[in-house]
């Protein structure tokens, strides 16, 4: 599947009326996120205290909602403009992640279990609390890495709540004593940010050509996609003045793409890293990818999984995983009925109850 052709639902067994009021349901609930996001962003959307949580990156305004619903690689629905390119900030997560697999494949990263200061020697990695630091550490969030990335502290998302589950959420952004690697999990954009610069520095070229070439060509992709980074994340490898991406637009920049260019990935991880035949992926990275975290069993690599105890979609399988980003915007990959859903502003407290009318739209018959 390079291009889509619209097919009409019943033929993959999906009952159009219900899937039909699902999708009303998620116009009805647009996010209530301010369409002028650098405005959102400037009125402290983040919570964070001036001048750290300032935006550095690039930003654009958003449109209303869109979306792309797939069953058995089938496009059956889209709603919105599937083509207007978009901010995805913490979705671009999951693209490193991919990219991360690339890395793998080519053996540009032999071990990821092994410490990040083997191939990375920018200093980075050289400290007490920083030297055992692995790559699979920073993929499942739990490194702990300390120190300043383009002038963002990592403590800035000490006790960040993303999900809803900490005692703490009233001390977001204040110091606390840092554990051993492995040992705590926390969603941080800084040490995020710090995979990318040293995946980057592994590859020895722009994440952007990774993506591009190795991922996104290859699946027909349009050409429209934009990956930033931020206005002081330049630096000269190899003699090259080369900008490293960033992993969300917590701060501006990010990734920038289309809801049908989304489907399309979405569609690259249902078929565990296949596309027409030719391995894009390695397999093994997409099923290594969605191995839960040993003390954080709803996040594999840079992927949310829907854990049976913490999983974000309690109607759904729990074989199911997503990409999620601020709006809320979500890719969610369903192994079980084949199906991919993109959804673009929802309000986050919907996003659940939408995805279940969805599933409830499946009539197959036998």
């Amino acid at each position: 599947m390079t291009s889509f052709n619209l097919t009409e639902p019943k033929k993959v067994g999906v009952q159009e009326k219900l899937l039909s009021k699902a999708i009303e349901f998620a116009i009805e609930n647009e996010s209530k996120m301010d369409r002028n996001i650098g405005a959102a962003l400037e009125q402290g959307h983040f919570e964070e205290p001036w001048p750290i949580g300032k935006t550095i990156g690039p930003v654009k305004n958003r449109k209303a909602g869109s979306g792309v619903i797939l069953r058995k690689g089938q496009l059956i629905k889209t709603w919105g403009d599937v083509e207007f390119i978009d901010m995805t900030f913490s979705i671009s997560k999951s693209y490193l992640s991919l990219c991360m697999g690339i890395a793998v494949k080519d053996g540009v990263i032999s071990d990821i279990h092994a410490p990040i200061r083997n191939i990375v020697k920018d200093g980075g990695f050289d400290t007490e609390q920083n030297k055992n630091i692995t790559w699979a550490h920073m993929l499942q969030l739990t490194s702990e890495w300390e120190g300043t990335l383009w002038e963002k502290p990592d403590w800035i998302d000490h006790y960040r709540d993303v999900i809803g589950n900490s005692p703490h959420s009233d001390k977001r952004g204040s110091k606390r004593e840092l554990q051993a690697p492995g040992t705590y999990w926390e969603y941080n954009d800084v040490r995020v940010n710090r995979l990318s610069l040293a995946l980057m520095q592994a590859f020895g070229k722009p994440l952007t050509k990774v993506l591009k070439e190795r991922i996104m060509d290859p699946i027909g992709a349009t050409e429209t996609w934009e990956w930033h980074g931020y206005d002081n994340s330049w630096l000269n490898i190899n003699g090259k003045k080369l900008q490293s991406v960033s992993g969300g637009a917590h701060w501006g920049g990010g990734l920038w793409i289309s809801s049908l260019d989304h489907a399309r990935v979405g569609q690259l991880m249902l078929n565990k890293g296949w596309w027409n035949g030719r391995e894009i992926i390695p397999e093994k990275w997409v099923n290594e990818s969605l191995t839960p975290c040993p003390i954080a069993p709803y996040y594999g690599y840079l992927w949310w999984l829907n854990d049976a105890k913490n999983g974000m979609f309690p109607g759904a399988p729990n074989s199911a995983f997503f990409a999620m980003g601020v709006g809320a915007q979500i890719i969610y990959i369903d192994p079980v009925n084949d199906l991919v859903i993109v959804a673009r502003w929802i309000e986050k407290e919907k996003i659940a109850e939408f995805v279940t009318m969805v599933l409830a739209s499946i009539k197959d018959e036998g």
